[in-house]
């Protein structure tokens, strides 16, 4: 032992992350490509002063408890569902999140899901490595100048898809239960609505909402049946927010158009009664899909901005100061 507070890390990290880190601490590194299963991570958390967290970790009553040492959780991620805030205030932990630097890059898979799956490129793709010719008057798609694009939740990456949308000839429209985020994204040009006005206007519709008791399946059947037919939908939010069976059911009989999805249910690993895998029926070869394994933030530099931050909360604390970037207040230190 050197005397260093002991810091877990949960997956592999940039280098000068890990340099940065270990001037403070002694790192129990995971350097798989793999995830600590959750009884791996209660069993590495128990002697720890700190820990680094990602995206699919399940921070819960059963790990905090074994987790005597813990002072500080620093979650590299900017939604935190999965995670106990209760437990952690309860236990005296910190949890901590990175706000700001997810946004930017998921507007820009957001807006490459939604035109590779309008403009057919996975079957342009596809016919170029098979049958391809030369031009033939085929896969004609939706182009965004033009159509009707809903943004459902309107908060920091729903105004960042906006901005980018606005000068693209599309009129926007908005639902957010928020009214300081839809005075906000008029300046966008968004057009606020109700929801149903929404899916039954819209060409294309975004799901971005984060994951709330209120937004689980907020587009099921009923509400997935008020779409145009041969609208398009794209998720980039959180897994859940659809219901993926009803989304099968639309697409298998001709009601979308197209689904794109960067995140899934299964993904949403606190709730309970989730699913282990995505519904096998949403992968047949047969509909019309594009799906990205949670690439939304998947940008190097803005990985490793994630990462510096997430490690800079954790020294703060270990460092008896106030983070930068709390969920949760366990007293002045």
């Amino acid at each position: 032992m050197n005397g260093k507070p002991r810091c877990l890390v949960t997956c592999r990290i940039h280098a000068e992350v890990e340099e940065y880190l270990g001037r403070y601490c002694e790192l129990d590194l995971n350097r798989s490509d793999e995830s600590l299963s959750h009884e791996e991570f209660c069993r590495r958390a128990a002697d720890v002063d700190a820990a680094m967290t990602f995206m699919p970790d399940k921070v819960d009553e059963k790990l905090l408890a074994g987790a005597a040492r813990l002072k500080v959780i620093g979650a590299a991620l900017k939604g935190y569902d999965n995670y106990d805030v209760e437990a952690a205030t309860r236990h005296g932990v910190w949890l901590t999140y990175v706000p700001d630097l997810l946004t930017e890059p998921t507007a820009e898979l957001t807006i490459a899901l939604m035109l590779g799956l309008s403009r057919n490129v996975k079957a342009g793709d596809r016919r170029v490595r098979s049958e391809f010719q030369g031009w033939r008057p085929v896969l004609f798609g939706t182009g965004v100048s033009g159509s009707v694009v809903g943004i459902i939740g309107l908060g920091r990456l729903g105004q960042a898809v906006a901005r980018r949308l606005q000068v693209w000839n599309a009129r926007l429209l908005g639902f957010d239960v928020s009214e300081k985020a839809l005075a906000a994204a008029r300046a966008f040009g968004v057009e606020g609505c109700a929801l149903h006005e929404l899916l039954e206007r819209s060409d294309v519709v975004l799901v971005l909402t984060p994951l709330t008791v209120q937004t689980r399946s907020l587009l099921n059947a009923g509400r997935i049946a008020l779409m145009k037919k041969g609208a398009f939908l794209v998720n980039t939010g959180r897994g859940s927010c659809v219901d993926e069976p009803a989304v099968a059911e639309a697409l298998e009989r001709g009601h979308l158009a197209g689904y794109a999805a960067d995140v899934f249910s299964f993904e949403d690993w606190a709730l309970e009664g989730r699913p282990e895998s995505i519904y096998p029926p949403l992968l047949s070869p047969a509909l019309n899909t594009l799906f990205t394994p949670h690439l939304g933030s998947a940008v190097d530099k803005v990985r490793a901005a994630i990462e510096m931050t997430a490690a800079r909360n954790i020294v703060d604390v270990l460092e008896g100061r106030v983070p930068a970037n709390p969920v949760n207040r366990v007293g002045e230190r």
